[in-house]
């Protein structure tokens, strides 16, 4: 069974978005990823929608939609993505807070610099579990 990431931010309609995107398109056949918020807006953040299109090629308005954290499966791990507009609260404490900045609003060059950090944390943070997982299993030492 694959382990359920959740990155989670007050609306989810920005970096969380671009987190689910970017882990579903980097190893989404060994983990299942999801985004939420304690909030939704009516659209994601269009500058991350062309961004990521731009860079990765990804659509994400054929397959993103804000969406809060009662409604995706129970993560195994939830990552905050920034507790810069204040942390959102889920009903258990976070894994890991990644404390990106909300680039809205900002240049294109704020919007590339956090997505690069979103992307270089999910490879971080899959190669980690990987481990965790080899290691559990006894297929590598740990010496």
């Amino acid at each position: 069974m694959k382990k359920k990431i959740a990155f989670i931010c007050i609306h989810n309609s920005c970096r969380s978005q671009i987190a689910e995107t970017l882990g579903k398109h980097l190893c989404g056949d060994k983990f299942d990823f999801y985004s939420a918020g304690t909030e939704t807006k009516p659209h994601i953040n269009q500058d991350a929608v062309r961004l990521m299109k731009q860079l990765y090629g990804i659509d994400m308005k054929k397959t993103q939609y804000s969406k809060t954290y009662d409604k995706i499966s129970k993560p195994d791990i939830a990552i905050s993505m920034g507790c810069d507009i204040g942390c959102p609260l889920i009903g258990r404490e976070f894994d890991d807070n990644w404390g990106l900045p909300d680039p809205t609003g900002k240049s294109d060059e704020a919007f590339v610099e956090v997505i690069k950090q979103i992307e270089s944390n999910i490879k971080v943070l899959v190669d980690a579990e990987k481990v965790d997982c080899l290691l559990s299993c006894g297929c590598i030492n740990n010496e």
